[in-house]
C-alpha cells in the first residue's frame, strides 16, 4: 500500500511540473529520467512532439565506463547532454525534472549542463 501512495504522489508532482513546463524549437524541454540502473536526457519539442537531441549512461560513446544512476554519473551525462544540444545549436532549454525533488542527482545534472554551456 505504501509504494501504491509514493507512486501517486510522484506521478502528481510529475502532471503539476509538465502543466507548466513547455518546449518550443527556440526552447525545447531538458527531460531527465532515473531509473535505479541508468539515467536519460532527451530535449524534446512538444510543440510538433519530437526528441531533439538525446543523451543516457546507455550511448555507445560511453561503452566500457561503469555508470549507475548516482550524483558522479549525472554529472558526467549532464555534460554530454549539454554537448550534444549544443552541437544541433540548442543554446536555451526549460528544465523538465520529471518530478523528482530539485537536489542531488538532478541538481548535479543541471549544475554540470550549465557549466557545459546551456541557459535554463
Amino acid at each position: 500500500m505504501q509504494t501504491q501512495k509514493k507512486h501517486r504522489l510522484k506521478q502528481l508532482r510529475r502532471w503539476r511540473v509538465r502543466a507548466k513546463v513547455s518546449g518550443t524549437n527556440e526552447r525545447p524541454r531538458m527531460a531527465v529520467c532515473f531509473t535505479s540502473a541508468h539515467i536519460y536526457v532527451q530535449f524534446i519539442d512538444d510543440t510538433v512532439g519530437r526528441t531533439l537531441v538525446a543523451a543516457s549512461t546507455r550511448a555507445k560513446e560511453l561503452k566500457g565506463q561503469k555508470f549507475a544512476a548516482n550524483v558522479n554519473s549525472a554529472k558526467t551525462i549532464g555534460g554530454q547532454a549539454a554537448k550534444a544540444a549544443i552541437d544541433k545549436g540548442i543554446k536555451t532549454v526549460v528544465f523538465d525534472r520529471g518530478g523528482m525533488r530539485y537536489h542531488g542527482k538532478v541538481k548535479a545534472l543541471a549544475d554540470a549542463a550549465r557549466e557545459a554551456g546551456l541557459k535554463f
